[in-house]
């Protein structure tokens, strides 16, 4: 698309058509086409350069980092962090870490296996 940007098309495993066109300013407009007549748009969503790498996040797991679990506008960013078996912190009470006075940051929640503890208190053992 000369003097706009380039378009990617792709058609759906249920034959629905949809496009992005890269904009040469960053920004993208993701488009779908009616089932019955692929040359009608039904959608048409103009997204800054962000709004399209958080989409891109949500729609690639191979392209999203496993550590980074979510980001916002707010500048908050949850991040997974394993504990090993041989972690300096492990069997040792939460509140020893002093995790929010050191860094800033806060557990909001610990999973284990199959179980998420959420808000784990400062008597909470990890490992």
């Amino acid at each position: 698309m000369p003097g706009i940007g380039v378009r990617y098309d792709l058609t759906t495993r249920e034959q629905r058509r949809l496009s992005v066109v890269a904009h040469r300013g960053g920004t993208r407009t993701l488009s779908a086409y009616r089932e019955h007549d692929p040359d009608a748009c039904d959608l048409s969503v103009r997204l800054t350069s962000g709004e399209a790498a958080t989409l891109v996040d949500a729609l690639m797991p191979a392209h999203h980092s496993p550590n980074l679990l979510s980001t916002t506008d707010l500048g908050l960013v949850a991040e997974r962090i394993e504990l090993s078996a041989t972690s300096h912190w492990n069997g040792r009470l939460l509140g020893e870490a002093r995790m929010r006075t050191e860094t800033g940051m806060s557990i909001v929640v610990v999973l284990r296996r199959a179980e998420a503890i959420p808000s784990p208190a400062p008597d909470f053992r990890p490992g």
